[in-house]
């Protein structure tokens, strides 16, 4: 069969190769050694996060295939994908930093003569096998080759929305480097990437890759692409500075009180790339709402508005019970209450940090009526016990 392979472990079954390779030898016991790693697996950061879903597979199913909600989580039209060519990013940024959303969590960020690629998922369904699972509510903005050289791949994690098979199989062809989370190196390795443009790190470890310096900081969230989910390889967050700027990408997290430390350590931050995206009740650890996203943002910032907040994970897959366009609706008005600037582009629209903020709602021209529930969830958040903005109760 082609693309597969067999593994020796369990029954020796047959797995797309799509899932990638288990750490071994030195790797896995590096990974043993991690003061994050405990009883056989990766811990999140204040004790343990539930990460599947809570509540009954019924209720789940109710929520998820309610014929009056389930229109709304995909666009009524055709998404408007700003055409980015390779000229747009062949002009170095006036102001030394320019961030490019090439939709859900992928991101192309030119820092003070760097290129940094974060998340690249240039693939039609995130998903190993290639007729099943979410598929792209929009086109990629440009192909992959067009983008040009890039100095770094950044990944956040596993999950096959940010770690795709065949963009990283066309950039091991290039001789970028990349930068990924403690045991993420093994699928690299396993699709062709050498050992020696590896960059592995744990928590709080760092890079230099040119001039840059790449931390990755703790996210909370978990791991796993096979049948298996052995917590094996680790997620992350990702800070990353330059001779004049500092970024942010947060992969996929929940919100912690970490996001302080973090800003501490490596911020302020020009700009942060924040997951608002794939939020529900049923999985509150592991995915923040836009109000929790502007929180860690503030956070990161040493409280008070500042810098750029761009919303990520959002409005290219269909991965969770909101609407299509809420992120968007819910991360513009949140953060207008609290005065804090927020860039909202098209996917492929390049722009600047320090310059002209696209902020225009764009979605709302191929969406349906987003009722802003979001009002009711912030009051029920104010009673005891209820997780703030998500009406969970602990």
């Amino acid at each position: 069969m082609t693309g597969l392979r067999s593994q020796s472990f369990g029954l020796g079954m047959l797995q797309p190769e799509a899932f990638g390779a288990e750490p071994s030898g030195e790797r896995l016991a590096r990974i043993r050694r991690s003061p994050h790693f405990k009883d056989g697996v990766f811990q999140n950061p204040g004790g343990t996060a539930r990460t599947r879903p809570s509540g009954s597979m019924l209720d789940f199913a109710k929520v998820f295939l309610d014929k009056d909600t389930r229109p709304l989580r995909a666009p009524r039209g055709t998404v408007p994908v700003h055409a980015t060519t390779l000229a747009d990013l062949a002009k170095p940024p006036a102001t030394g930093l320019r961030v490019t959303w090439m939709g859900h969590s992928s991101v192309l960020v030119e820092i003070d003569g760097h290129r940094v690629l974060f998340d690249p998922v240039w693939g039609e369904r995130c998903s190993p096998f290639p007729f099943a699972g979410p598929k792209r509510l929009h086109p990629v903005p440009l192909p992959l080759a067009a983008l040009g050289p890039v100095d770094v791949v950044v990944i956040s994690h596993d999950h096959y929305d940010h770690l795709d098979m065949p963009s990283i199989k066309a950039l091991a062809g290039t001789d970028t480097v990349f930068a990924v989370p403690l045991g993420v190196g093994a699928h690299l390795e396993h699709w062709g990437v050498s050992a020696d443009r590896l960059r592995e790190l744990d928590w709080h470890e760092d890079t230099k890759i040119g001039g840059l310096t790449l931390t990755a900081t703790p996210a909370r969230h978990f791991c796993g692409r096979g049948l298996r989910n052995t917590q094996h390889t680790l997620w992350a967050s990702w800070a990353v500075a330059g001779e004049e700027h500092r970024i942010y990408h947060s992969g996929d997290t929940g919100y912690f009180e970490g996001f302080k430390d973090i800003g501490a350590a490596h911020g302020p931050f020009d700009a942060t790339m924040i997951q608002i995206g794939a939020y529900s009740e049923f999985w509150p650890d592991i995915h923040m709402t836009p109000e929790e996203g502007l929180r860690a943002h503030l956070d990161l910032q040493g409280g008070a508005p500042h810098g750029v907040l761009m919303p990520i994970h959002w409005g290219t897959f269909n991965l969770a019970p909101h609407p299509w366009a809420e992120p968007g609706e819910w991360t513009k008005e949140a953060a207008e209450e609290v005065g804090q600037a927020v860039a909202l582009p098209r996917p492929g629209e390049p722009f600047e940090p320090a310059g002209k903020l696209p902020a225009e709602p764009w979605w709302r021209g191929v969406s349906g009526t987003v009722r802003r529930t979001w009002r009711a969830m912030g009051a029920l958040a104010a009673e005891p016990g209820v997780r703030k903005g998500l009406g969970h109760t602990d």
